[in-house]
């Protein structure tokens, strides 16, 4: 039989699952997900850059990009004229890793499913 988490053992994980979700959350709307492309395609780039490459509003994509940089996914630069985006590697590597963790952990026991090992993964 297996094992089911008291309550006590959820708490525990509580503000892990929460900061996951949030970035979840961060990347579950299609044009999030094509800005990011975008922005680890270019490297760096200004809000002007992602309107005319995408096609949307500009108010559309500071709202999207105001959301990855809340959620540590994107970094914003501040310089004089156009402030810059950049992917923040780290904390998506680190994002995919909690993924990796977190599914064979509760959801893969048992399974014999290949995990990635993060090389040459594509989004």
């Amino acid at each position: 039989m297996k094992d089911i988490p008291t309550s006590s053992g959820l708490t525990e994980h509580s503000a892990c699952g929460r900061e996951l979700a949030a970035k979840l959350a961060a990347l579950s709307h299609p044009a999030r997900l094509r800005i990011l492309r975008y922005l680890a395609a270019a490297d760096a780039c200004c809000c002007k850059d992602v309107v005319d490459c995408l096609d949307l509003a500009q108010s559309t994509v500071s709202q999207h990009l105001k959301i990855l940089v809340e959620a540590g996914l994107v970094d914003f630069t501040p310089e004089r004229q156009r402030s810059r985006y950049t992917v923040n590697r780290d904390r998506l590597s680190a994002l995919s890793h909690s993924l990796q963790v977190f599914f064979s952990s509760c959801c893969m026991a048992g399974l014999d499913l290949p995990m990635s090992s993060g090389k040459n993964d594509r989004a």
